[in-house]
Order: structure tokens, then C-alpha cells, then sequence
């Protein structure tokens, strides 16, 4: 299969799990959605910026700007699969993220990752149909996985982060910003809002 075959046929079974959705020519305005302007060039993105399938990573296109931020993530299609926050500047056609210092990510195979090196491993691991979630305060990162804290915070950081999220291998992921929840958020927690949203 050559490489025309396999994005067709990647787009096509992006589609199968919600017929009728049309794909994201921009984002929404006014709402946080995967940006279709800071997305790997394999990736594809529809639902209104609601899904990600094909092959690479996307930010959201607001930063986590307000206090304590959260957002989910339903596995459609298992694959090769990660999310968690990023800088602007990471790079989205790397895959697996968190391989460099400017991803943390929580993967498929139940690792958290950054900078190379698995922060924790052998944590729970999604299956198709199950939701995780990712709280950010600016100090701790927290995951959870069908409402439950993974118990593994990440901290360590400094400068402004965006939702990141990334699929390969089949994987279809559909993202969950700022409302339509599978799970109520912790307490204080809200979601993701667009970054002028908050002054």
C-alpha cells in the first residue's frame, strides 16, 4: 500500500466511527479544539476538531492559560496513542511525543514520558471505549483513567503548555476540551477555556 492508499484509507476509517461528520477546515472559533494549523503532516483531523486519526501529534489551539485546566479523551480505535501537555514548539511529526524535553505524555503501553525517560511505568492502560482525562494546575500534571487518578503526578515545569495529543498505528481519539465530559472534573478543576477567554 503506498503511501496515497494508506492516508485514504486512514481518513476513511476516521470516518466509519461517526458517519456523516464533515472534516475541520479551521477551528471553531471561540471554542478549544485540535488546532489544524500545529498538527503533524500525516494527521487527520474531523469532527469539528473533536477527533484526531492518521499518524502524528496535534496541539489544542488555546494554551491551558486559567488555573487548573482539564480535559478528556475517548479511545475509538486503539493503537499507538499519547497525550498530556506540550510547548508550542515541540515537534508534532516525532511520534511517540515525549521523547524530547518539550512533551509529557501518558502512552498507550501505560508509560508517562518526558524527555526520554518514563517517569512512571507500568500504570493502567486504556482500552477501546475507556476515557482518560489530564488535570494541569501549572505546578502537577495528573492522570486519570475512566475517573480514577492514575496517582503519578508530573511536575517540573516552566512556561506555557498546550493540550497534546498523538495516534498512530490505527489509533482514533476523540478529545473532550471544555465540556461534554464523560466525568466530572476535580474539584477546582474546569475546562480547558481560550486563552482571551480569561482576561
Amino acid at each position: 500500500m503506498d503511501a496515497t492508499q494508506t492516508i485514504t484509507s486512514v481518513f476513511c476509517n476516521c470516518f466509519q466511527i461517526g458517519i456523516g461528520q464533515r472534516p475541520a477546515q479551521t477551528e471553531p472559533q471561540n471554542k478549544v479544539a485540535l488546532d489544524t494549523k500545529r498538527m503533524g503532516s500525516n494527521c487527520v483531523i474531523v469532527k469539528s476538531g473533536r477527533r484526531i486519526c492518521g499518524s502524528g501529534g496535534c496541539l489544542a489551539n488555546s494554551p491551558i492559560a486559567q488555573n487548573k485546566g482539564y480535559f478528556e479523551i475517548k479511545v475509538q480505535s486503539t493503537g499507538i496513542w499519547g497525550f498530556g501537555v506540550a510547548f508550542k514548539d515541540c515537534n508534532l511529526d516525532e511520534i511517540p511525543l515525549g521523547n524530547d524535553s518539550k512533551s509529557w505524555v501518558y502512552t498507550s503501553s501505560g508509560n508517562i514520558l518526558h524527555d526520554g525517560t518514563a517517569k512512571y511505568s507500568n500504570l493502567k492502560k486504556a482500552e477501546e471505549g475507556d476515557v482518560m482525562a489530564c488535570t494541569y494546575d501549572h505546578v502537577e500534571l495528573n492522570f486519570y483513567l475512566n475517573g480514577d487518578n492514575l496517582q503519578a503526578p508530573v511536575t517540573g515545569f516552566k512556561g506555557t503548555v498546550f493540550p497534546v495529543i498523538y495516534v498512530d498505528k490505527s489509533a482514533i481519539l476523540d478529545v473532550s476540551f471544555c465540556d461534554k465530559f464523560y466525568y466530572p472534573p476535580p474539584v477546582g478543576f474546569e475546562g480547558i477555556m481560550m486563552e482571551h477567554s480569561i482576561i
